[in-house]
């Protein structure tokens, strides 16, 4: 049910209605609801610029570095930044098969509560690479939406996975020009 309502968000975004790139989503509806829980898939620097973007939009969230299952509780949506870090995972005591393992069970766990998934991906082309990918291929699917850089949807990875799964997907050109996107998903 939940497809076939944001399937025409996916026609406006691809077809340019939802400004995609410029940072303005004025066609795209309100698709989550507060509080939220922040947390890296990759241990990324981008999880505190997802904090201090989502501080300025005014909304309910709690950032946890390592989130787990159990701090799902109460939430309503969980806001995954997707990016490999070698030296993030390093400084956690991680790795990559840790932290996916993490990732997974956390998206089991929003599967079971009927938590909500918006996935963000802002560092750009120089987030990606071969354990970002992974990442990607792991998160992307259980989102209901997705706000990326563009720069790090050049080979369309995005947006071949939005496509195949029907999810919504914002190219911005920056980082800071997720705040409107974050505006516009939540639900006062």
């Amino acid at each position: 049910m939940k497809k076939l309502v944001i399937m025409p968000l996916i026609i406006l975004s691809l077809a340019g209605g939802a400004s995609a790139g410029t940072g303005r989503t004025a066609d795209i509806a309100a698709l989550f609801e507060q509080p939220m829980l922040l947390t890296s898939a990759g241990q990324n620097a981008e999880l505190q610029i997802a904090g201090v973007l989502a501080k300025r939009a005014g909304l309910t969230y709690t950032i946890s570095k390592l989130a787990g299952p159990r701090e799902l509780e109460g939430m309503k949506t969980l806001v995954v930044v997707l990016g490999a870090s070698m030296k993030g995972l390093g400084a956690a005591g991680l790795d990559m098969g840790k932290e996916k393992e993490r990732i997974a069970e956390l998206l089991g766990a929003c599967r079971k509560s009927r938590v909500s998934v918006l996935c963000l991906h802002l560092g750009g082309e120089s987030r990606r690479g071969p354990q970002t990918d992974e990442l990607i291929a792991a998160c992307l699917p259980a989102a209901a939406a997705a706000v990326v850089v563009k720069s790090g949807n050049a080979d369309k990875l995005f947006s071949k996975i939005s496509a195949e799964k029907a999810i919504p997907l914002i190219e911005i050109d920056k980082a800071a020009d997720a705040l409107e996107p974050l505006k516009r998903l939540f639900k006062d």
